[in-house]
């Protein structure tokens, strides 16, 4: 069978030398096209590295795009990390069609951030899904998925490097042995249960300190590594990252005012909220690196009363 790779990034490379190392059939890559002054795409160099042709359309609307896809005579498009609109033109030219990968059980949260949103939002689940993409957003048949629990400590980092990545990987390899055999199922997605949450954004990552710690501490999860949760300290950005919450066994007990420091130590600082605490352990202020939040504590003379906002 021959396949064609399109995709990007570590996720892209890491599906690519999947299939060649077990001997699959691939006959060529697609890739993002690099922006000016942008080192070569992961996925580019892999490919490179193992004599492929490498092909980075601009856009995949145009007839010789598709006339280009066609002459390479493909059964399978596997798509790892696409981030351009690949239309059905393009889509359908393989004899088997094309699948993707998506980091979600879908149809819940469908969009970019499909790995954000479920840890701000407080799931206990998620996964991936291989799909067979069509013209709208995360709409098209699945193929298989795969779950994996959200535990309490989970980052966005934990969660796709951990377990959605190589997990993604293997499902995808998965995949083209159900298409192989043609035991490939095409599952319809139940619209009834369809969520899209935007694109996680900086505007979407501050931190209310009016807020409960069951919703603070999520947040600041989700949003480790990117696009990382953020507050002011006078004035200024600071971006926090690994915390631990103290829950408030008695709230009538909880000392300072929300967004007010209350500790301060050596391995990090205390900040109130509406029902408890968040002891924060690492931040990264806007002039500098990602520092342990004590160091960063000492190196600022952070007090006791000091306000975050």
């Amino acid at each position: 069978m021959r396949i064609v790779v399109h995709g990007q990034q570590a996720f892209g490379k890491a599906v690519l030398e999947a299939l060649l190392k077990r001997g699959d059939n691939v006959v060529a890559v697609y890739v993002a096209p690099e922006k000016p002054g942008q080192k070569a795409d992961p996925l580019k160099e892999a490919a490179i590295a193992a004599k492929l042709p490498v092909y980075q359309p601009a856009s995949y609307r145009k007839q010789e795009v598709w006339d280009e896809f066609k002459a390479l005579k493909p059964d399978l498009q596997v798509m790892a990390f696409v981030t351009l609109f690949v239309p059905e033109e393009f889509l359908n030219i393989p004899t088997h069609g094309s699948i993707q990968y998506h980091p979600s059980l879908l149809p819940a949260y469908r969009g970019a951030s499909a790995i954000n949103w479920p840890i701000i939002l407080g799931e206990k689940e998620t996964g991936l899904s291989i799909f067979w993409p069509d013209n709208g957003l995360d709409t098209g048949d699945v193929l298989i998925q795969k779950k994996t629990p959200i535990g309490p400590k989970d980052t966005l980092g934990t969660v796709y490097f951990d377990r959605l990545f190589p997990m993604g990987v293997d499902a995808m390899l998965e995949s083209v042995d159900l298409v192989k055999a043609g035991k490939a199922p095409r599952i319809k997605q139940d619209e009834s249960l369809a969520t899209y949450e935007g694109r996680c954004l900086a505007e979407n990552a501050k931190i209310d300190w009016a807020k409960s710690w069951r919703q603070i501490d999520p947040l600041i999860r989700g949003c480790n590594p990117a696009p990382g949760a953020w507050t002011t300290l006078d004035g200024k950005v600071l971006q926090v990252f690994d915390v631990q919450p103290i829950p408030a066994r008695d709230p009538k007990g909880i000392a300072g005012k929300m967004g007010e420091v209350v500790a301060v130590e050596a391995d990090g600082f205390t900040v109130a909220c509406a029902d408890g605490r968040i002891k924060i352990l690492r931040v990264k202020p806007a002039d500098g690196g990602k520092v342990g939040a004590g160091e960063f504590a000492a190196a600022s003379k952070l007090a006791v009363g000091t306000r975050l906002a």
